[in-house]
């Protein structure tokens, strides 16, 4: 459909010419480019924004009242600041937030198009369902009656587990928190979003290291470190605007840049040492480096001494790795690791970057456990310029994650333990015992019956299997019938060729979204599919948290278009369908029928979040933050007067206590240097005190001015009891603990946030002050260790780096063993990976239907290399079948090019709307197919879950290569 890009000119789509608009009156550059909505910041081509959106002339516009509304970019989690401008109520202009600490009046390409989602034609514009093979539009009255009946009907006969409910990362928080809610009352635990497939294994991992499963510094804070090491990570086109932060420190602190990829990647291209490694081999590779620190006695002894468990047995694996075997295992030569971990050495602080490079793979945890230990060893821990920098995907990724948008536990990281449940009811008000009643149950293996209450539901990654499976072999009452897709690209999963089998299986298929989606068109179905308009984050308001976690607000542009409805809004229209609204909002008010306040759902999550300092960043703080950017240091984020004096931007959590006891927000976790009242932290005291008469408190250091000068545990009512600090509680305070469980009240479950408060006004971190630990006894491997991918093209390595045995996990049987002892390698000898494209962003439905990034990017390609091309017979630009290991095929154009290695193939995953060599594009609704269709990559990539997180492999798989 497109061919001819722009050529740096911009374009008009209306028939009326732009110039003769200006013509009659002298205007400067910016003005005309401002009045007709093209000034972008950091943007080369000014015709990627493609024009104005109304048939508004460009004079009317610069005449008339122009209103800026602060928004933030919904595409990746840097958070970057977008000023729209609107002309009674049409989006027509929009500039980068200038004043904003995070982009600095910079947009990528995706950024500079966002005005396009709002107005875009291709969106999906009012409720439609599938009937007789052919889409019908209805009224939102009867989708949710239909909906509704048919969901019961599926909870009444098979249980509540037989409803799969699957939310978004591009909701905002309060409706990220409202969704998870609703899951918790419709009685099921089969409930996950997009973080299970990209960070799940980092947030797992990360967490058991020190505390918390997220970013410990932030992408400003890189402007102080001395040395920046990317690993799996691809910022210059993920996550563009970052990339100013990174060169910031490349050319004030002369930092060199280390990236550790399979691709020659545009992040590569900038770096001082790029290192080529083979797919699936980072624990390797890691220990590799780490293998030269040690020899050198480069680690840091003290602060391992004070602030690590467990290192010795890190010592005795990395022994292991000599570089002769690094090189066997890794392709990576010993002198250049060795140059790698001398830089790292001579350059501290350093941070290390990672991305879903790391985390996609069978053994992701380990991966992610392996860089912190890295980190761990070199001292760059709780340092300003140093820490994990974790680059999240989606907009709110992270605000989703911390809502807990999860099947295996409930917000703020509280799980799934009667404990949790009975936290969670109190901050509802709700009744635990009717709770309780929504649950089904099975029978135990000791033939008790266990509450699924309890019981982690099943991921996202395998859903699939939740209809497939046998129903013998699922730990719930019967398969998932029912599918509802909220806000998911369904492309961005493996095993697409089993999902559409899946998907003409269900009872019913729901998709809710402001695009149709992969969803509405990879199956063959002719009914029970529903298409329910959502609005984009820009027709409504709330916060969000970018990867940093810091805190942003997004205020209304526009009204909803179209008869889309915020998602907000649907869903208290099916809690009401289900007989349970005025349960679920009985603390939050409602602004109109079905339409609950932001800023009390916000309200209801400050009361309950205690474990991740989610309860200190009131609607009203975030809000302030917004108005006042300019006064944000652009470094270390913390305002320099003005009316947040002293706080840090966004409030990074954790911002403790309640939001009258103004905590500044943490800047850098784990950074001893500051007071905790000032946004200084230890790290948790979350493995308990000793294991094996070995101490795991922090030995002898503290953040400054705590009055206890050693390690502790965490605070409960007894600790403060004991300390002779509970006089420092007021009466309502100490009421609200006895309510809980007395002198066993915790710093998590006390609503008051009396035990924060007090434990601060001591300097003191409620979560204690321990080491991190090196080894997690907990994980299936305690020690990461390097474990061949299921479908390895390296036979010879299999042996001495098996997987796992074959297992149940999240309710499914899990295979490993059995699928790695088969040698796929000779008919697929191609190692396939998968990666992302700087023109598009997750499943890519909303941003291939955006003409300005479609014209950028038009077809789906597989980078080949030349030897493995000419090997071949394969020419560049000529199509080829890309076969996976389980025998799903995706036809797509050949790129040979040198950016990947021999016997690697590299596929991006935006694409869908064909599938197979097939084209679906008259499956679409009318109208409301993407600009630009292309072949999933997922369809090809095949099975493999993490061993904790059942995150899936798209890293490492095989494939074969043919012409078509």
């Amino acid at each position: 459909m497109l061919r001819k890009k722009t050529n740096g000119i911009a374009r008009r789509s209306q028939g009326s010419s732009l110039l003769s608009n200006i013509a009659e009156k002298s205007v400067d550059r910016r003005t005309f480019l401002r009045g007709s909505g093209l000034a972008i910041g950091g943007l080369a081509a000014i015709g990627a924004t493609g024009g104005t959106v109304t048939q508004a002339s460009a004079q009317e516009a610069m005449d008339g009242a122009i209103e800026t509304i602060k928004t933030v970019c919904t595409h990746c989690s840097v958070g970057c600041t977008v000023i729209a401008e609107v002309d009674n109520g049409v989006w027509v202009g929009q500039e980068p937030g200038w004043d904003s600490p995070f982009n600095l009046g910079a947009h990528c390409a995706k950024g500079a198009a966002v005005r396009e989602h709002a107005h875009g034609e291709r969106r999906l514009k009012y409720p439609m369902k599938k009937e007789g093979g052919e889409w019908k539009r209805i009224s939102w009255e009867q989708a949710i009656n239909e909906i509704g009946d048919g969901l019961m009907k599926i909870r009444e006969e098979s249980g509540p587990d037989s409803v799969y409910w699957l939310g978004s990362a591009k909701h905002s928080n309060e409706q990220a928190y409202l969704f998870r809610k609703f899951a918790a009352y419709w009685g099921t635990n089969n409930v996950d979003h997009q973080a299970r497939i990209c960070h799940s294994t980092t947030v797992a991992g990360v967490a058991n290291t020190w505390g918390y499963g997220a970013m410990t510094n932030s992408y400003n804070d890189i402007h102080n470190s001395r040395a920046i090491l990317v690993i799996g990570g691809n910022p210059a086109e993920a996550h563009p605007v970052s990339l100013l932060h990174l060169m910031k420190a490349k050319e004030q602190n002369n930092a060199p840049l280390i990236v550790c990829d399979p691709r020659f990647t545009r992040t590569a291209a900038h770096a001082d040492e790029y290192v080529r490694i083979r797919p699936g081999s980072d624990v390797a590779l890691v220990w590799g480096i780490l293998w030269h620190i040690f020899e050198n006695g480069w680690e840091d002894k003290e602060f391992i001494r004070t602030r690590v468990y467990g290192m010795d047995e890190i010592r005795k694996e990395v022994n292991n790795w000599t570089p002769d075997e690094v090189e066997r295992v890794t392709g990576v030569p010993g002198s250049q690791l060795e140059r790698v971990a001398r830089t790292l050495a001579n350059n501290r602080p350093g941070t290390l970057i990672w991305c879903m490079g790391g985390t996609q793979h069978t053994n992701g945890n380990n991966n992610t456990r392996a860089y912190c230990i890295l980190q761990l060893a070199l001292g760059n821990m709780g340092t300003s310029g140093g820490g994990t920098n974790i680059f999240r995907g989606h907009d709110n990724v992270q605000g989703a994650t911390d809502m807990c948008v999860l099947s295996h536990t409930l917000p703020g990281y509280y799980g799934l333990s009667a404990g949790a449940w009975a936290h969670w009811s109190r901050v509802w008000g709700e009744d635990l015992d009717w709770m309780k009643s929504r649950f089904d149950s099975i029978k135990g293996a000791d033939g008790k019956d266990k509450s699924l209450m309890n019981l982690k539901g099943i991921p996202v990654s395998r859903w699939i299997d939740g209809v497939l499976e046998d129903k013998d072999n699922i730990d719930q009452p019967n398969n998932v019938r029912g599918m509802v897709l909220w806000g998911h690209a369904p492309n961005s999963q493996t095993r697409g060729k089993e999902m559409k089998t899946a998907m003409e299986k269900l009872d019913m298929l729901v998709v809710v979204d402001p695009y149709p989606t992969v969803s509405a068109v990879l199956h063959d179905r002719t009914d029970g599919v529903y298409l329910l308009p959502a609005s984009t984050q820009f027709e409504t308001r709330g916060s969000v948290t970018a990867s940093n976690r810091s805190f942003q607000w997004r205020d209304k542009v526009v009204e909803p278009v179209f008869e889309s409805l915020p998602d907000h809004i649907i869903m208290a229209k099916f809690a009401k369908k289900f007989g349970w609204a005025d349960r679920f909002f009985r603390n939050i008010s409602m602004e109109a029928e079905d339409e609950p306040n932001i800023e009390d759902i916000t309200r209801e999550f400050n009361g309950g979040m205690w474990t991740i300092g989610y309860t200190g960043c009131s609607p009203e703080r975030i809000k302030s933050h917004m108005a006042n950017q300019h006064t944000f240091d652009r470094t270390t984020l913390q305002a320099v007067g003005g009316p947040n004096d002293g706080e840090y931007y966004g409030l990074p959590w954790p911002c403790w206590g309640t939001p009258e006891m103004g905590h500044p927000g943490t800047p850098n976790l784990y950074d001893m240097s500051k007071p905790v009242s000032k946004g200084g932290l230890t790290f948790r005291a979350r493995f308990g005190v000793e294991r094996d008469g070995v101490n795991l408190l922090a030995e002898g250091v503290y953040s400054q001015g705590s009055e206890i000068q050693d390690g502790y545990p965490e605070f409960t009512m007894q600790m403060l009891m004991d300390l002779g600090w509970d006089k420092d509680l007021t009466d309502e305070e100490r009421a609200a603990i006895d309510a809980v469980a007395g002198p066993k009240t915790n710093w998590k479950t006390d609503l008051s946030g009396g035990i924060q408060r007090v434990a601060i006004a001591h300097e003191c971190a409620p979560f204690g002050n321990a080491k991190a630990r090196a080894v997690v006894w907990t994980f299936p491997d305690p020690v990461p260790i390097h474990r061949e991918p299921l479908y390895t093209s390296r036979r010879d390595l299999v042996a001495d780096y098996p997987t796992y045995a074959d297992k149940q996990a999240y309710r499914l049987p899990t295979l490993y063993e059995s699928i790695q002892k088969k040698d796929f390698s000779k008919d697929y000898p191609l190692i396939l990976t998968s990666g992302r494209l700087v023109e598009y962003e997750g499943g890519g439905d909303e941003s291939r239907s955006n003409p300005w990034l479609a014209e950028l990017q038009q077809e789906m390609f597989v980078e080949v290399n030349i030897r493995d091309a000419n090997n071949l017979g394969i020419r560049d630009g000529q199509q080829v079948w890309v076969e996976g290991a389980e025998g799903a095929k995706v036809k797509v154009a050949a790129m040979v090019t040198e950016r990947v290695g021999e016997g690697v193939a590299f596929m991006p995953f935006h694409f869908g709307g064909q599938f197979e060599g097939k084209d679906l594009r008259d499956k679409y609704p009318e109208g409301a197919d993407p600009i630009v269709l292309g072949e999933s990559a997922n369809t090809a990539l095949t099975y493999g879950y993490d061993s904790v997180t059942q995150m899936q492999e798209t890293k490492a798989s095989l494939c074969k290569i043919t012409v078509a």
